[in-house]
């Protein structure tokens, strides 16, 4: 299906997906690095902006969270206009604010919510509040459509460590009790030579395995938010659940593989989002 349709009186629509999530100042995760995917996959993105935070290729020095309310008011003025295919959610630093997000959302029946839920950045430079952990099992993770955590933050999310395959099965059959429908377990924290991710797919208890080839590059900051946003990309375009993850692994794979070869700043640098449009 291409990225955007035509109407029955000859006029375009686009595929929109819209991000909300923190920005990153260094461009490489967080909303920057939300539209740069979406873009580079042809549909029209959107921006709600959670947090600013202060930040390059070495770290977070500063968070500047947006208050809830005027998070709502960026919502509603684009669900109320513009509307949405798809919804990827990021950066949530406050129960307050997870809380806000949740229930516009759900009074809105907004389709495929991918939930990306990030906890810590990848110099290891924390961005979720403590408290904020319950409310995302409490409000927003019941109306996600699909669930992205990587290893770290699935452990946090079922309260173990997570190391086995059998590890993995559990902790994506106990998040799917909530009511999330879909759990992609990420597994690029993992030692060794793979990067294998697992999904759970809750109505049909049934796990797809999803190997992947561990690229050696520092060039991975913002892997998590490309990868969530690329899944969101695809659903807006009309890929079922497991065709849109098969296609953003593949889009994330040649977006690490070709910035591979890049350096900029002085830590962890971004991929190349564009691979498919320019060298």
């Amino acid at each position: 299906m291409t990225s955007n349709q035509k109407g029955t009186t000859g006029t375009r629509t686009y595929s929109r997906v819209l991000t909300i999530a923190g920005s990153d100042s260094g461009g490489g995760a967080g909303i920057q690095a939300d539209l740069k995917t979406i873009s580079a996959l042809g549909c029209y993105g959107m921006s709600v902006i959670t947090a600013l935070t202060a930040q390059n290729t070495q770290g977070v020095s500063g968070i500047h969270p947006v208050p809830a309310r005027f998070v709502q008011q960026q919502l509603e003025a684009v669900l109320s206009d513009i509307g949405v295919d798809a919804v990827k959610i990021g950066m949530l630093f406050s129960p307050e604010l997870i809380e806000t997000i949740a229930t516009t959302l759900a009074g809105c029946h907004v389709p495929n919510i991918v939930l990306d839920p990030v906890m810590v950045a990848q110099s290891g430079d924390k961005l979720l509040q403590d408290e904020a952990i319950a409310a995302l099992g409490e409000y927003l993770i019941p109306i996600a459509d699909i669930l992205t955590p990587n290893l770290p933050e699935a452990s946090i999310l079922v309260g173990q460590t997570l190391s086995t395959r059998d590890d993995l099965e559990k902790a994506a059959a106990t998040l799917a009790l909530t009511g999330c429908g879909h759990i992609l377990i990420k597994g690029g924290h993992q030692e060794g030579e793979r990067s294998d991710d697992i999904l759970y797919l809750a109505a049909e208890k049934r796990f797809v395995d999803l190997p992947g080839e561990r690229i050696q590059t520092r060039n991975n900051h913002g892997t998590g938010c490309t990868l969530s946003s690329a899944i969101a990309s695809f659903l807006a375009r009309g890929y079922g659940i497991e065709a849109a993850i098969a296609a953003a692994k593949s889009y994330i794979h040649g977006a690490i593989k070709a910035g591979a070869a890049y350096r900029i700043g002085n830590g962890h640098g971004p991929v190349h989002h564009f691979y498919q449009h320019w060298d």
